[in-house]
């Protein structure tokens, strides 16, 4: 996983944490920051298609195989 991408959630961890208020205001932030970590937790990283005339060698042999 992407170190700025575990960072940005790690933010977003601590500022659930800090939104502990019974106001309307601060549930209604702390849902949308959990609601996003959700997000992020559920997001998977489409591979890349190769568009280019380049092959990788280590996907070649495993073909091979």
């Amino acid at each position: 996983m992407n170190p700025t991408y575990l960072l940005a959630r790690d933010h977003l961890q601590r500022a659930a944490i800090i939104l502990q208020g019974a106001d309307q205001r601060s549930r209604q932030l702390r849902h949308i920051i959990e609601r996003t970590i959700s997000l992020m937790d559920d997001f998977r990283p489409e591979e890349t298609s190769q568009t280019d005339n380049v092959l990788e060698l280590d996907a070649y042999r495993q073909a091979r195989r």
